[in-house]
C-alpha cells in the first residue's frame, strides 16, 4: 500500500517527504484555506516535493464548473489529479474529464453503491472516508472491504483511497484490506513513527555505545577515510 499525505502545509510535506516514504498527497479546499499564499503556488510546490499523484479539488457545483475548474488545476502541475466530489454533477465531471485523460480522485465517498457508481465513470481514484463513518458509528472498515472485493470482483481498475484517517490503526485496516493507496495526515503518519520498545532500545543501543567512547574515535575515523578515499 502507498502512503499519501493529506495536507495543504508546504512544511509538513518538506518534513514527510524528507522521510522517504510518500508516494502522493491530497489536499482539499479547507487544508489550503488554513495556508497563507497562492493556492496554486502551494499545490505546485507539493508537487514537486512529492513526485507522484497531488489531488486537488473543484469547487463549483455544476459539471460545467468543474470540468473548467479541473483543467485548470490539471495545467497547474503534470502531477495533479483532480478531486470531484461524488454527486450526480461530480459524476458527469468525472466522465468529461476522463475522457479527456485527466485522472480523477473521486471524494466523498462512503459506500460500495457509491464506490462503483464512481468507477463507472472512470475515475482514477476513490476515496472512502473512513473516519466520518466511525463518526456515525458505521464500520469503516467493513465498508472499505465490501468496496476492495466489489472491484477485484469486477476488475475494477480504479484504485481505492484510504481517507479521513484519524488514527494508525485506520492504516492498517486498509493495507490488511487491499487499499492501494492511504491518505494519511501528518501527525497520524508522526505517530507511526513512535513505539515504546523502540524508543527504550535505541536508548539501550545508545549507552552500551557511549560506555566505549573508542567505539565512537573508530567510527569517526572510518567515516572520514571514506570522505578521503570519495574525494580522491
Amino acid at each position: 500500500m502507498r502512503l499519501f499525505v493529506d495536507t495543504g502545509s508546504v512544511s509538513e510535506v518538506e518534513e514527510i517527504a524528507a522521510w522517504g516514504v510518500l508516494a502522493g498527497a491530497t489536499t482539499n479546499p479547507s487544508l489550503l484555506a488554513k495556508e497563507d499564499g497562492d493556492p496554486g503556488e502551494i499545490i505546485r510546490r507539493i508537487c514537486e516535493l512529492v513526485g507522484g499523484p497531488v489531488s486537488a479539488e473543484v469547487v463549483s457545483s455544476d459539471p460545467a464548473g468543474m470540468i473548467a475548474e479541473g483543467r485548470a488545476l490539471r495545467e497547474l502541475h503534470e502531477h495533479v489529479t483532480v478531486k470531484v466530489p461524488f454527486c450526480e454533477q461530480g459524476l458527469a465531471a468525472t466522465h468529461a474529464l476522463t475522457a479527456e485523460g485527466i485522472p480523477v480522485n473521486v471524494t466523498l465517498v462512503f459506500s460500495a453503491n457509491q464506490a462503483l457508481l464512481a468507477a463507472g465513470a472512470g475515475a482514477t481514484y476513490v476515496s472512502c472516508f473512513m473516519g466520518r463513518l466511525d463518526d456515525i458509528s458505521v464500520d469503516s472498515g467493513q465498508v472499505v472491504s465490501e468496496i476492495v472485493e466489489c472491484f477485484r470482483a469486477g476488475g475494477v481498475t480504479s484504485q481505492v483511497i484510504a481517507a479521513s484517517v484519524r488514527h494508525p490503526e485506520h492504516v492498517v485496516t486498509a493495507a490488511q484490506l487491499g487499499c492501494e493507496i492511504a491518505t494519511v495526515p501528518a501527525k497520524v503518519l508522526r505517530q507511526m513513527l513512535d513505539h515504546p520498545l523502540t524508543a527504550a532500545g535505541a536508548e539501550r543501543f545508545r549507552a552500551d555505545w557511549e560506555s566505549r567512547p573508542e567505539f565512537g574515535d573508530w567510527l569517526r575515523a572510518l567515516v572520514s577515510e571514506r570522505a578521503t578515499a570519495t574525494r580522491d
